[in-house]
């Protein structure tokens, strides 16, 4: 969905501006929804069971997407789409994190699996694109989506029983201090980067000239490299430690928009601008996860993992598409913005520069 979706209301007729603003206004049920489910599966331990009503009820409100077509139907479909979505998401990274915890490759040896699907769909979506209208794109989203509710059924609960909820008060401390306090704005900052790479990147590369398929591949290439962090992330962690590598993660990062900024019209340099998403995600979303785990009691896991979505995700991600929408000026202006995404990422890094690594859990 991500890397089409502005293709898709480019198809429609959107703006750029209004693209960014639609996103933003969907991003924000991010801001709330991991938080309200999170409660509920903490509270219940029903974990499974919420993802898989997620699961149903994210593919149920999507359908409308079909006959929707005006700015506020299509935010609105979106939005609660998004809501229920936020449903599933943290309960699968619970899930994933709980079931791997003694596996050799720990959480990375599952979540590449993720990255594997993400490629198939990606290219095939790009070769549908030089053949079909951008109405495909919804048609292979709700596709997915109905696949995925399907996939849960098998998807059990991890036996936690029911967690105490005199805990929560000791716990929330933790969110306060410096170390989550660093991670979190540094988190924001990221995903407000990433903001124009998401929403415009494909329409970035039809503007030089390269072919759906060629988007495909490239969109493909740069989740194949982070398959290989997913792959040693655990061995990277116990040797580095969490600092050290959010830090580099960034800094990567910032080069990657710096290269997307300058250079879109080489081929050569866009490919080594993906490659780098090995870190801007697979690294930084591996190193996250392991943070959270670490940093969070168990009884605060589902708690702890929706207010890293809600407010990275969340508000950063809808800050992002909207600043994005309103700076990408239908193309004219993505220098600017991918200059702006690796300014911010840059100061990411920074922070946690500044941050001791001993307060950092490893």
């Amino acid at each position: 969905m991500v890397p089409y979706t502005g293709v898709f209301l480019d198809g429609r007729g959107f703006t750029s501006e209004q693209i960014g603003s639609l996103l933003a206004v969907v991003t924000i049920t991010r801001v709330f929804g991991p938080n309200l489910w999170a409660a509920l599966a903490d509270e219940t331990g029903k974990v499974g069971q919420i993802m898989r009503f997620g699961c149903l009820m994210a593919f149920i409100c999507f359908l409308f997407v079909f006959v929707a077509h005006g700015f506020w139907q299509l935010s609105i479909t979106f939005g609660l789409m998004m809501l229920f979505w936020t449903a599933v998401l943290p309960q699968l990274e619970v899930i994933t994190v709980n079931a791997t915890r003694t596996r050799k490759g720990g959480y990375g040896s599952v979540r590449l699996w993720g990255s594997l699907g993400f490629i198939v769909l990606t290219i095939f979506v790009g070769f549908l694109l030089d053949v079909y209208s951008t109405e495909i794109i919804i048609v292979c989203i709700a596709g997915c989506l109905f696949s995925l509710y399907l996939a849960t059924l098998y998807v059990s609960s991890p036996k936690n029983g029911r967690k105490p909820r005199q805990a929560d008060d000791k716990h929330w401390s933790l969110v306060f201090k410096a170390p989550f306090l660093a991670f979190i704005l540094a988190a924001v900052l990221l995903q407000v980067s990433f903001a124009s790479y998401y929403n415009f990147f494909a329409l970035y590369m039809q503007d030089y000239d390269y072919s759906g398929k060629q988007t495909g591949v490239l969109l493909a290439l740069g989740v194949a490299a982070e398959i290989l962090i997913f792959l040693v992330a655990a061995r990277l962690i116990s040797k580095v430690g969490v600092k050290w590598l959010l830090f580099i993660g960034m800094a990567m990062t910032a080069l990657r928009w710096t290269l997307l900024a300058e250079l879109p019209e080489y081929i050569t340099a866009v490919v080594f601008a993906q490659l780098l998403h090995a870190f801007s995600f697979g690294l930084t979303h591996s190193v996250s996860i392991h943070f959270l785990h670490t940093y969070f009691p168990e009884s605060f896991q589902s708690r702890g993992q929706a207010i890293y979505g809600s407010i990275a995700f969340g508000f950063g991600g809808a800050l992002g598409s909207y600043v994005s929408g309103l700076t990408w000026q239908q193309g004219q202006g993505a220098y600017f913005s991918f200059m702006m995404s690796a300014a911010l990422v840059a100061f990411a890094a920074f922070v946690l520069f500044m941050v001791p690594s001993q307060r950092f859990k490893r």
